[in-house]
């Protein structure tokens, strides 16, 4: 049972919205959803720097190291569908307090698995049972602050989001080669148990109650198709490489996209009939919003391809160590930090165009590292790599800044939360696709590199990715033209 001061401290303002008084401890909750929010983060970004590690003392080859990313957010996308009704129907704070303890459980279960299939299998439910907890942080946040208030809180997500982004892959290198307690790359998984066990107990002591709506219903037969749809269409892509591209890889991927065909069939005729859906069927007759799902997929295609495919290059192809390997990408994160600030004031002006200058900027540093792998050859240092990736860095910061926001504009507030759950699937379903495309382009080529030195093979194989991923940011510059100029921009007649 929740204990508190006062009731009133724990009871969320239930003033018209306008009118709405803050939450006493508004300040200590919101630190309780950051801890969420960097662990999901963390989860994401660490894994790729763990993988060689985990893949020599475990096994699993190649497609174990995708399936570390790829399981994650495969399932953190089928789970976000309906994780965030889920906190209508049984309140907020118990949903969020159920994912954390779930999180955390499934953090220890990964740190003591005993085989590669063990691991995936717990990072799936890692990835459900996040999609629990990470839509009631919104919900919350809505529920705590005035109006007024909301920006400062959304705000404060931008320095942690970023600290995390750099901080994260040098904490993963450096866990894995301190090997504390014998536990090597265990430790990457174990560190979210302490982190998880003071955000649930603070969590119980100050996050708001919110009023649960039984009357809400979740639609459990669509979120079974789209769960199915996408594994369908990212299993035979990460192991059809491995298996050879038999038949059945190919009529996998058919079956994926008409299932997601089919997923829209099924919503539409519920609507028709006045029944619960999934996703609100209205958002798909906006060009807005369909611009931003296939904007979307393209951008986190490439940016969680390229982090995969960089570290496999620096760890395998170059011998670093985890922690050199963590190091060795700093100048990126550096980068996306920079670019995230350098959006603020630039996103005023600038609207759309900012995303097509970002853009711009990721295709330009992605070339320009092909460049510095032809130039250097087997004798490429960070130090050679440093620029290219802080140019794209810079402009994968400058590209995401605005995009949820653009995204977004012309979305009726009815529709609001359906969408932002939508557009953040896609941001993992994405980033999942291009793990499995961009990762097995990458295996393909090094498989195929005889002849050649172990660094002239790995550096033909990140060359052969980074302008596949050069194709993915040409494609997500072409959709950005389908989204509106502003954020919040009204389309007369929604379109």
């Amino acid at each position: 049972m929740t204990t508190s001061p006062t009731t009133a401290a724990v009871e969320p303002p239930s003033a018209a919205p306008g009118a709405r008084a803050a939450y006493a401890l508004r300040w200590p909750a919101l630190f309780v959803i950051l801890a969420a929010e960097v662990m999901d983060l963390l989860d994401a970004l660490i894994t790729s720097i763990a993988g060689p590690t985990i893949v020599r003392e475990l096994g699993g080859g190649q497609t174990l190291i995708q399936w570390l990313a790829a399981g994650y957010t495969i399932a953190m996308a089928s789970g976000l569908l309906i994780g965030g009704r889920l906190g209508d129907i049984y309140g907020r704070k118990r949903m969020f307090l159920i994912g954390m303890a779930g999180f955390t459980a499934m953090s220890l279960a990964a740190a003591l698995a005993q085989g590669p299939g063990m691991l995936i299998s717990f990072r799936v439910l890692q990835g459900l049972i996040g999609a629990v907890m990470l839509p009631q942080g919104l919900g919350l946040i809505k529920e705590m602050f005035p109006p007024e208030q909301i920006g400062q809180a959304f705000g404060a997500f931008g320095p942690i989001m970023g600290l995390s982004a750099v901080g994260g892959p040098i904490l993963a290198g450096f866990l894995v080669d301190a090997n504390l307690f014998d536990w090597g790359w265990r430790t990457i998984f174990a560190i979210n148990v302490p982190i998880g066990l003071v955000a649930l107990v603070a969590g119980l002591r100050i996050l708001p109650a919110s009023r649960p709506d039984r009357t809400l219903h979740v639609e459990l037969t669509s979120a079974a198709i789209a769960s199915a749809s996408m594994v369908a269409l990212i299993y035979p892509l990460i192991q059809g490489q491995e298996a050879g591209w038999p038949l059945w890889t190919y009529a996998a991927v058919l079956t994926g996209l008409l299932g997601f065909v089919l997923l829209a069939v099924v919503e539409r005729r519920r609507d028709r009939a006045g029944k619960v859906t999934l996703i609100t069927p209205s958002l798909f007759t906006k060009r807005a919003f369909t611009g931003g799902i296939a904007t979307g997929m393209a951008l986190f295609g490439s940016l969680m391809g390229l982090s995969v495919v960089f570290t496999l290059f620096v760890q395998l192809g170059l011998g670093y160590s985890p922690l050199k390997a963590g190091l060795a990408g700093i100048a990126q994160a550096v980068g996306m930090v920079a670019g995230f600030i350098a959006s603020q004031p630039l996103g005023i002006r600038l609207g759309r165009h900012l995303m097509h200058l970002g853009e711009a900027l990721s295709a330009l540093g992605l070339a320009g590292f092909v460049l510095t792998l032809h130039l250097a050859g087997d004798g490429i240092t960070i130090w050679s790599m440093s620029p290219a990736l802080a140019v794209m860095g810079i402009g994968m910061g400058l590209t995401m800044a605005p995009f949820f926001d653009i995204a977004l504009a012309g979305v009726d507030e009815a529709e609001s939360g359906s969408a932002s759950g939508v557009l953040t699937a896609v941001q993992q379903l994405g980033g999942a696709f291009g793990v499995a495309v961009i990762g097995t382009l990458f295996f393909h080529v090094l498989a195929g590199a005889d002849g050649t030195s172990r660094v002239g093979a790995f550096r033909a194989a990140a060359s052969a990715s980074m302008w596949l991923a050069v194709g993915f940011v040409a494609l997500s510059f072409a959709l950005t033209f389908l989204l509106p100029m502003r954020a919040r921009e009204e389309s007369p007649a929604g379109h």
